[in-house]
Parts: structure tokens; C-alpha cells; sequence
């Protein structure tokens, strides 16, 4: 076994990965609908893949193990965006995350994602990385906000608009 230090860009990665996952957990604990619920639970099995494809280097014997993200997995993100952004009203300005658990969680764990993603790019910068996985949790955070909108339009906890400071 190759003992890797826990500063390593991979291991910060990779943590980033699991640390959404279990956001994406906190959801699913303060979620009643079935729908969403079977949604998050999809897409907390593929943080897992994506978690094992980020933690096995190209050059490892395991990486023949590994099933790694393709382009059907990030097509089946842009799906769910385009199925549940149909069902809420358009922005019109910036939106502060909170609402429902639910959604405060989700938002949560879109945060994390985006960090994931920005650990993906420099890790991408020193080693190959499967440049799906960047492009997965690029369109992941945005699904994640529009489901964070979703639960508050469907339980009319409504969102809380950005107010700019005065700067007079």
C-alpha cells in the first residue's frame, strides 16, 4: 500500500468529494418527497464513483477496478437541470441559501462541490485527472442549486433576496 500524505492535492480532493456527499445526507435527513430523495440518492452513488476515480491515480494497478465518469454521466445532470428548472419562476436577482433544511443543505453541499471542483482543476494542473469528473461537478453544483429552489418552491419556504447596501 502507497502511504499518501493528507495534504496531497488528491486527497484534498477527494475529501471535498466526500464531505458533499455527506451534505448531500444532511438533505436527504430533512426531505419528505420521494421524488428528490430518489434524485439525491443517485447522485450520492455517483460521488462515490467519482470519489474512487479521483483517489486512483492513472498509473495505479487498481485503476482496472475503477468505473470512471463518462459523458453520460454529466448528460444526465443537464437533464435533471432542464426537468427542474421548468417548475421555478425565473431569477431575477441573487438569492441568499437558506429556506427549508433541506434546501440550506443542498446549498451547503453545492458550496462543497464548487470547492471539489476548484481542488479537480489544480489537481488537473501537477497529474491527469478524467477530465469528466471536472465537467460532472462543474454541472453538478448548478443542479444542486436549482434543487435547493425547488424544495423551497414546493414547500413555499420561499427565498430570501440579496439586498445591496446603501452607499450613500
Amino acid at each position: 500500500m502507497i502511504s499518501v500524505r493528507k495534504d496531497n492535492p488528491r486527497v484534498s480532493a477527494y475529501g471535498s468529494v466526500d464531505e458533499a456527499n455527506a451534505a448531500l445526507g444532511v438533505a436527504l435527513a430533512e426531505l419528505q418527497e420521494a421524488e428528490l430523495a430518489g434524485v439525491l440518492q443517485s447522485l450520492q452513488h455517483t460521488l462515490f464513483y467519482v470519489g474512487t476515480d479521483l483517489a486512483t491515480p492513472p498509473s495505479s494497478r487498481y485503476r482496472a477496478n475503477i468505473v470512471p465518469l463518462t459523458e453520460g454521466d454529466v448528460a444526465t445532470l443537464e437533464l435533471l437541470i432542464n426537468r427542474f428548472e421548468t417548475e421555478l419562476p425565473p431569477l431575477k436577482q441573487f438569492i441568499l441559501p437558506g429556506g427549508h433544511p433541506a434546501a440550506a443543505a443542498l446549498q451547503l453541499a453545492r458550496a462543497v462541490v464548487r470547492r471539489a471542483e476548484r481542488e479537480v482543476v489544480a489537481l488537473a494542473q501537477r497529474e491527469e485527472v478524467n477530465h469528466h469528473v471536472r465537467i460532472y461537478l462543474n454541472r453538478l453544483s448548478d443542479l444542486l442549486f436549482v434543487l435547493a429552489r425547488v424544495v423551497n418552491h414546493r414547500t413555499g419556504s420561499g427565498e430570501t433576496p440579496w439586498r445591496r447596501r446603501n452607499t450613500a
